[in-house]
């Protein structure tokens, strides 16, 4: 079976050191009557034909060009800089060159350039190709016409391989969300090839750890349910039964996420806690440190011990924190939400009740200002722990 040009064109962009795409415009494909003047490239791209000191010594500049087509045959082309005009060309593609005429208008013509200074270039014609190029590096059609950035899509093409390799591998239609946080985080890893930011950035991971456990499950729901989706329901209450079901994991998925991802900062960065541990009146608070074991050992000390709720939104719901460890009434009560903004009213009423809210630094700025000193990073929990943890 023959490789699609799409695959082709999508390993040689990652391979490359420098690529460009656009869609060939009427004139480019000569369907206005005269490609004579070759396929216009945008400025941004200059870099990738010329140095800039050639630019800057130079009007008009011409340079040869041996350009690979397809990864089948070759042109011995030039490119062109018009200094008066600020234009970029490539030109000079012989007589029978078979992909620049009307039926090409609207093809996804992409560039690309590898160490050796050798050009490749590979003309999508069909909408599958190009659907297919274009989501290979996460770009939409407004983002073409340009240079292609070679390590965002070298790491937008590795998170999409890594998630479809994930979901080929699934046993049952979703995973827990114990197994869908640390896929994430497996993914999230495997693309940065970072582990330090645990520690070194722990409110950043955070966020890009539950950015792709995001994704990740729309992916899962795309693959499960797009087909159903787009052929449609033969009754009313067959969709409402999908989309109940679709939404209850929604909300399942949202609300453990961040507790899971949490675990996994503690874990990271040495801290002994107790996870959903029991305390009074078989209440359950997210986390306790050191453990459950010191909490209900009367001669631990007190300010020794420190609970932190996790909630994805804190709203209305804040208030359920208050009374989860009848041995820390008197202490502060954390609360660490990916709530973005809260009312100042809302906020002085956490603080009466001795709350202190625990947020992603990136979020803080979302907050009233004059309460933004108030609220905890991530980071400074996570340091807070260790200290009376005496780690």
């Amino acid at each position: 079976m023959r490789e699609a040009i799409s695959i082709k064109a999508i390993d040689s962009t990652l391979k490359s050191s420098m690529a460009f795409c656009k869609f060939l415009s009427a004139n480019d494909s000569g369907e206005t009557g005269g490609h004579q003047s070759g396929i216009l490239i945008s400025i941004s791209a200059r870099k990738m034909l010329f140095t800039e000191k050639e630019l800057s010594e130079n009007h008009i500049l011409k340079k040869d060009a041996r350009v690979k087509w397809q990864d089948d045959f070759y042109t011995d082309s030039c490119f062109t800089w018009y200094e008066s005009k600020k234009e970029l060309r490539i030109t000079r593609f012989g007589r029978r060159f078979p992909l620049l005429r009307p039926e090409y208008t609207g093809a996804l013509f992409v560039l690309t350039k590898n160490e050796n200074e050798e050009y490749e270039g590979y003309i999508l014609n069909s909408e599958d190709d190009i659907l297919a190029y274009l989501d290979a590096f996460g770009l939409t059609p407004a983002e073409t016409n340009r240079l292609i950035e070679i390590n965002r899509a070298s790491l937008v093409f590795n998170e999409a391989q890594a998630i479809q390799s994930f979901i080929e591998g699934l046993n049952e239609d979703f995973p827990s969300s114990y197994e869908m946080s640390k896929a994430a985080r497996d993914i999230q890893l495997l693309i940065s090839g970072n582990d330090r930011l645990i520690r070194s950035n722990p409110d950043g991971i955070l966020l890009d750890w539950a950015d792709e456990e995001y994704r990740l499950f729309r992916a899962i729901e795309d693959e499960r349910y797009g087909t159903l989706v787009k052929q449609g329901f033969p009754s009313v209450d067959q969709f409402v039964i999908l989309a109940n079901q679709v939404l209850n994991r929604r909300k399942s998925r949202a609300g453990k996420s961040l507790e899971n991802h949490l675990a996994a900062l503690f874990d990271g960065n040495g801290i002994r806690y107790t996870a959903q541990g029991v305390t009074e009146g078989n209440k359950r608070p997210d986390f306790i440190f050191p453990s459950i074991d010191d909490y209900h050992n009367a001669l631990f000390s007190v300010e020794k011990l420190c609970t932190l709720a996790a909630k994805t939104t804190c709203k209305d719901r804040w208030r359920q924190v208050l009374n989860e460890a009848d041995r820390l009434r008197d202490q502060h009560k954390y609360l660490c939400t990916m709530q973005q903004g809260i009312s100042s009213a809302q906020m002085d009423e956490m603080e009466a009740e001795g709350v202190i809210l625990v947020v992603p630094k990136r979020f803080i700025s979302t907050y009233p200002r004059d309460k933004q000193s108030k609220i905890w990073t991530v980071n400074r929990f996570i340091s807070h722990v260790r200290q009376i943890e005496n780690i």
